[in-house]
């Protein structure tokens, strides 16, 4: 059994990326593993503002009273990450972005997790995800020993529950169950 946390950074509830993660929970609750999703939604987190006081700490202190700690323990505890995010102009959305900042204060702390990302886009080239992959790749070349699993691209979504006639559903579902 593996401690599972998924982070949603759709700004939808319920959006394409969203529906997806709830895919890859059950596929993974249904393998056995603990598994949890926090939606960055309804999360207060705050953008970093470089002012080094991780810099000059233990690094596992931010300067910022937000919900960042709360959801860096869960990243801490878990063996399996999961980013899920729409694509925006051919990057991940802006609240994955901020959320992906804020790791500095703990980043030394994620040894040895094991990573999936989950993609939604109204394109349907595999190259619209190029910079997004690029975004996630930047973290993991900070962390030590991380585990880029793979990935799923949902191609070809753009409004809200057209990712529910798909056979993404079942891939996030599968990819889930496999971990």
């Amino acid at each position: 059994m593996k401690n599972v946390l998924i982070i949603s950074s759709s700004p939808r509830k319920g959006g394409n990326s969203d529906v997806l993660c709830d895919e890859f929970l059950k596929g993974a609750q249904i393998a056995g593993n603990n598994v949890q999703k926090i939606f960055l939604r309804d999360k207060k987190i705050n953008y970093c503002t470089g002012c080094g006081f991780c810099n000059t700490t233990d690094y596992t202190k931010c300067s910022q009273n937000d919900d960042m700690p709360e959801i860096l323990d869960k990243m801490e505890q878990s063996d399996v990450i999961v980013f899920a995010t729409p694509i925006y102009f051919y990057a991940i959305a802006g609240q994955m972005k901020t959320f992906i900042d804020r790791i500095c204060s703990r980043y030394t702390h994620l040894d040895n997790k094991e990573f999936y990302y989950i993609i939604t886009a109204a394109d349907t080239s595999k190259s619209a995800i190029q910079f997004a992959l690029g975004e996630f790749k930047g973290l993991m070349a900070c962390l030590n020993n991380p585990v880029e699993k793979g990935y799923l691209f949902a191609g070809g979504v753009w409004k809200k529950d057209e990712i529910k006639d798909t056979p993404y559903i079942n891939q996030a579902f599968e990819m889930g169950k496999n971990i």
